[in-house]
């Protein structure tokens, strides 16, 4: 197989790195059920010498416990009853690169398996694989950007911790939305991210200022699916570890606080067996916009299932804080060319061509979104479901249906959902069903702030 960039490692070369003494230390990675890279750090010779060939294990707790790495019930795969046993990290050297903000080190990323060989089914690097498979009985190859926002703080991350997550200072104190001025008070930590990044082999676009205080983004081109959700794990704890390094810190979460929310605006597109256009038809009439007809299906379904699939766009308690009428954040489930109060919005022409899904937030675990999206498409596809009328003007003000209020409605309409069950198989979504009830029932025992300042004294 090809390396994904000259910047990427093949096997041979971090072989070769490893006994000339460039990299002493070797990180096995996978992506867990929260979209955070988990795994071990090897010594580099004993990675060459027992994990390149045959591979580590890891506790199959790592698929069934919350955020906070508690144990919690509902897991048929792992549970005391069970005794807790291994999972194998297969890896993936397509994967393989250097770790550029630490030295010496290379990461490679893996799959899981159970100790018969057979697939975790679970896993969300799996089930991305799995709807890239459908595509490619078709023949369709699936594209994909994300475009990732955070908002970065003064604080370091031990300070935040302390102080409660309260009163951190943000690195800009006003709105730097596309402000020069803004991302240039940043740049020192900016710049690394960017640099950085694209040593370990992202394809790095740019760095502009957000609207929320402190909120940035940095663009990546599209790739592949598969090596764009790849890439955005590595990006998100590359961008933790290098935030820390420079005293500060920086949070992905949906919705900090009473402003603007960090979104993921996903970026999809098809081609075909030999990279030819598929969402492109110039001989459809004018009221199509150069759109194929595959390319309204594909949309007709990732609308319809939209809700199905709310959870895998917007897995925590915190994801619905975001969905606000006027926050550029959708409300409504439909779509319109170029406009971002939609839920699904068009752009581009030609070979640029492609969707853009507007409910996913920084939060999101990309492997899962980009899998519910390729589920939804392919349910338009085979459903052969026409594509409504677009929205023009304020979709805020339609009455559309609604994207789900919050995790525990959406976590009915996904663990009901036929389509979802038919694409993803009952045990993924009994799976995540399980986690959305792990985290409403620890939100449930929760005692906020808010609680606390309306009901000290005046209750």
């Amino acid at each position: 197989m090809p390396q994904r960039n000259d910047r990427h490692l093949s096997q041979r070369q971090l072989r070769d790195l490893i006994q000339v003494g460039e990299i002493d230390t070797v990180v096995t990675a996978f992506t867990d059920m929260q979209g955070r890279l988990q795994g071990k750090r090897f010594h580099a010779q004993h990675f060459l010498d027992h994990v390149a060939a045959d591979g580590t294990e890891g506790c199959d707790y790592l698929l069934a416990v919350d955020v906070d790495m508690n144990t919690v019930e509902g897991y048929p795969t792992s549970g005391w009853d069970k005794g807790y046993g291994d999972m194998e990290f297969v890896i993936d050297w397509d994967t393989a690169r250097r770790v550029a903000h630490q030295p010496a080190t290379a990461m490679v990323q893996c799959d899981l398996v159970w100790p018969d060989h057979q697939p975790v089914v679970a896993s969300p690097r799996g089930i991305l694989r799995r709807q890239l498979d459908r595509l490619a009985a078709h023949g369709w190859t699936a594209y994909a950007g994300t475009e990732l926002e955070f908002i970065l703080f003064e604080n370091s991350y031990e300070d935040a911790f302390t102080r409660d997550y309260h009163g951190l200072t943000p690195a800009n104190q006003y709105n730097v939305d596309y402000s020069l001025l803004g991302t240039a008070r940043v740049e020192p930590l900016l710049r690394e991210l960017r640099n950085s990044l694209y040593a370990s082999g992202l394809n790095v676009e740019s760095a502009k200022g957000e609207c929320n205080f402190g909120q940035h983004e940095i663009g990546f081109l599209y790739d592949e699916a598969l090596v764009t959700a790849d890439n955005h794990a590595y990006y998100k704890s590359a961008a933790k570890e290098i935030a820390a390094q420079h005293g500060q810190s920086l949070t992905f979460m949906a919705k900090y606080d009473q402003r603007e929310g960090s979104s993921c605006h996903i970026h999809l597109s098809l081609r075909g067996p030999d990279g030819e256009l598929v969402f492109t038809d110039p001989q459809r009439d004018a009221e199509a916009d150069g759109r194929s007809a595959l390319y309204d299906k594909f949309v007709a379904g990732v609308l319809a299932t939209a809700a199905d699939f709310t959870l895998l766009y917007a897995p925590n308690i915190n994801s619905y804080k975001r969905f606000a009428d006027g926050s550029f954040a959708p409300t409504t489930i439909g779509w319109g060319k170029d406009n971002r109060t939609c839920a699904v919005r068009l752009v581009g022409h030609g070979a640029a061509a492609r969707m853009e899904n507007r409910l996913p937030g920084a939060d999101v675990n990309p492997y899962l979104a980009l899998a519910a999206m390729i589920a939804g498409g392919l349910h338009g596809i085979e459903s052969d479901l026409p594509l409504p009328a677009p929205i023009e003007g304020n979709a805020y003000l339609t009455d559309l249906p609604r994207v789900p209020h919050d995790l525990g409605a959406a976590r009915d309409v996904f663990a009901a959902s036929r389509i979802a069950r038919q694409a993803l198989g009952d045990e993924v979504v009994d799976h995540y069903t399980n986690m959305a009830a792990v985290e409403l029932t620890a939100f449930g025992a929760a005692v906020t702030d808010w609680e606390r300042r309306r009901g000290f004294e005046r209750l």
